[in-house]
């Protein structure tokens, strides 16, 4: 079952942009409690709710969803805080 895990960022951009669950809900047609599970991964969303998520927050899928999950904020090291 582990393989059909979709990781997403829906709550960093929600938060990102001061939108609430039920916001987010309205604007999509979903009850809000279908926003806090796919949050919390415990419901992957249909090709369809994805496109339309995507489209909502105006970014491509791969910057919301991922089949990997994707690095914590800070963990991606440009260089500049490499220990010496």
């Amino acid at each position: 079952m582990s393989s059909e895990i979709t990781y997403n960022r829906i709550a960093m951009l929600r938060a990102e942009r001061g939108i609430s669950r039920r916001q987010l809900a309205d604007a999509l047609g979903v009850h809000y409690q279908t926003v806090g599970y796919l949050e919390r991964g415990e419901f992957s969303p249909s090709l369809h709710l994805a496109l339309r998520i995507c489209a909502y927050f105006e970014v491509p899928v791969e910057v919301i969803f991922s089949l990997d999950p994707f690095p914590r904020l800070g963990a991606e090291s440009n260089g500049a805080s490499r220990p010496a």
